[in-house]
């Protein structure tokens, strides 16, 4: 089955693929379930960086309007990675609109400065791309050496939409690499950090929600935490749990998650990829067994330049070790 599409008031098919389409990595990992712990866990790893996270604290309403926000952010991203051109690049001006009217004050120099410098941009965005893709990856989900690299370099076009000059932008695994190894004296635990870490370990929810947030809750909020690298770990004052037996968690909650039909998946609001179904056809459904067609696809066209991706090691442990225990 081809791109069907949907029809337009003229007769004519809407068939935009938006800004990736969905012959994109972006296009595979973005439906993925796990998405959420690594949106998480980019929180973590952003409220590490003092003029980044004083931007939340001074400006945002996170702690009454938690969910909201959170929903808001999932939002944005499912609309740059599923809705038309059109829709993202919408979006992409509303955050830079925004951005342009906020302003944070260090309360230690009195330097007034705005949420939109280039460099706190830059560091949001790096701490979401890596988080998505550590978390997808230690989790279990096939995907190359070759991919990975192509996901970064897609999501320089979603560093655009927020007003980042691309070509300052990492555009694969090693300039991401050697761009962490550049800010890492920058970061710090303070007491910034510490209040993002204290709403994500118990982030205020309805007295009835409680039982929940006890049992469900904080254990993906804790599973989000133990997945960062250990220097944040450090950062944040706490030890760092043993590799392994974090990559043995992640894998058995994407297994578990990913056990569930995407057609139930789909279904939970907002709907962005039934509504690129709906507009491009249902062969253009995400998951993994798509992703191994797209790699396979890339080995064909001799487009690969790396070796098979593995499940990462270092701070992530060997995950294809850990999914045969499993």
């Amino acid at each position: 089955m081809g791109h069907a599409g949907t029809h337009s008031a003229d007769g004519e098919r809407d068939s935009d693929p938006g800004l990736f389409g969905p012959d994109s990595v972006t296009w595979q990992l973005h439906g993925d379930p796990m998405m959420w712990i690594a949106g998480i866990r980019a929180l973590y790893l952003q409220a590490l960086h003092p003029r980044a996270v004083r931007g939340v604290i001074q400006n945002s309403d996170f702690r009454q309007d938690a969910w909201g926000r959170l929903r808001r952010t999932a939002n944005f991203v499912g609309t740059i990675s599923y809705g038309t051109t059109e829709a993202a690049e919408k979006a992409g001006a509303r955050v830079r609109r925004v951005h342009t009217h906020i302003k944070v004050t260090d309360p230690a120099t009195g330097e007034r400065y705005g949420v939109d410098e280039p460099d706190l941009l830059l560091w949001v965005h790096c701490a979401e791309v890596d988080s998505y893709l550590h978390i997808l990856r230690r989790s279990g989900l096939p995907l190359t050496d070759a991919q990975a690299d192509r996901y970064i370099d897609e999501h320089r076009e979603g560093a655009r939409l927020v007003g980042l000059d691309p070509a300052r932008v990492p555009a694969d695994r090693a300039e991401l690499a050697a761009y962490f190894d550049r800010v890492r004296p920058e970061l710090a635990g303070g007491p910034e950090s510490q209040e993002v870490d204290d709403f994500l370990r118990n982030p205020p929810v309805h007295p009835l929600l409680v039982p929940a947030r006890a049992v469900l809750w904080r254990r993906v909020s804790a599973l989000a935490y133990d997945s960062l690298p250990e220097y944040a770990h450090e950062l944040y004052g706490r030890a760092a749990p043993a590799p392994q037996r974090v990559t043995r968690r992640l894998v058995v909650t994407g297994r578990l998650l990913r056990a569930v039909p995407g057609r139930l998946r789909r279904r939970i609001p907002p709907g962005h990829i039934r509504g690129a179904m709906a507009r491009l056809g249902r062969d253009t459904r995400p998951g993994p067994r798509q992703l191994r067609r797209q790699a396979a696809k890339l080995r064909e066209q001799a487009a690969i330049l790396d070796g098979p991706g593995r499940a990462q090691t270092g701070d992530g442990g060997d995950g294809g070790r850990w999914r045969k225990r499993v």
